[in-house]
């Protein structure tokens, strides 16, 4: 089955567009946990299990695995969420982006080591640098495309001058992801909730791609403009939130405030969709 199957099968079956972000930060764990980095594996299992059945995605950051030598709580942990929610697919959070051999390491950490059933990428170096990445048929790629972050503008807004109609860079992205890139069916595109308007030029085009929405929750990114913006009979969208629903709460009840907000977040999303 296709990381595209997996999410749709998985986003009818829990009626949810929510992406649930592993970002685990130990000095914010609860009570005794608090600062101990050898409990990542515990704090991000107890989440996946209390939300396991309110999500479309997982998505853990390798970054905050790897700043505490954690990569084996990281193996441990995509083998308990294959165990226990095999039907969410998993989005490793790396945006790596390399050349020929290094590209096909980092494909092989991504797809063999950890798993994954999908991995984001920065496509600045172009298209060669995905081609390892799309050898594994069943997986997907989802390509930076016009980021949350303010310094996005820095290149994304940046006009080019060499292409018809002088697109601006997330758009020429975003038409080589919808048709000369995407070959194999496999790409997908990461765009922010912060910019509503953005995720509606890229729906506009590349209308049949899934989209990966970071920055609803902590980041102030609006629910229903989002689904608005980006939702379509043809194309899907996955709304990613961290750390609203990670630290819910500092206490014992990490886990139960975990899940209400995702909840919340879930409901807020389908009504939007409704």
């Amino acid at each position: 089955m296709t990381f595209t199957d997996q999410l749709a099968r998985a986003t009818r079956q829990n009626q949810s567009l929510l992406c649930v972000g592993l970002d685990p930060e130990p000095s914010k764990f609860p009570g005794a946990w608090a600062g101990d980095a050898s409990r990542i594996f515990d704090f991000c299992a107890a989440i996946v299990d209390a939300t396991k059945d309110l999500v479309c995605a997982f998505k853990p950051q390798i970054a905050y695995f790897a700043a505490h030598r954690a990569e084996d709580q990281l193996e441990r942990l995509m083998a308990h969420m294959k165990a226990v929610a095999p039907d969410v697919p998993v989005i490793l959070d790396a945006k790596r982006g390399d050349i020929g051999s290094t590209a096909e390491q980092y494909a092989r950490e991504a797809f063999v080591r950890y798993q994954a059933d999908a991995v984001t990428l920065s496509p600045f170096m172009g298209r060669d640098t995905i081609d390892p990445f799309l050898a594994y048929a069943d997986k997907g790629v989802i390509l930076l495309c016009r980021t949350s972050n303010p310094g996005g503008n820095d290149w994304q807004m940046q006009r080019l001058a060499d292409v018809p109609g002088q697109p601006r860079l997330f758009e020429h992205l975003a038409h080589l992801a919808q048709t000369e890139w995407n070959t194999t069916g496999q790409i997908g595109l990461v765009v922010g909730a912060t910019f509503p308007a953005e995720i509606a030029r890229v729906r506009e085009i590349a209308p049949t791609l899934p989209l990966l929405i970071p920055g609803v929750g902590a980041q102030g990114g609006d629910a229903e403009a989002t689904v608005r913006a980006g939702l379509t009979a043809q194309g899907t969208i996955v709304v990613n939130s961290s750390r609203a629903v990670l630290y819910a709460s500092r206490g014992e009840d990490f886990a139960e405030a975990a899940r209400r907000v995702a909840m919340a977040t879930r409901d807020q999303l389908d009504a939007a969709r409704a």
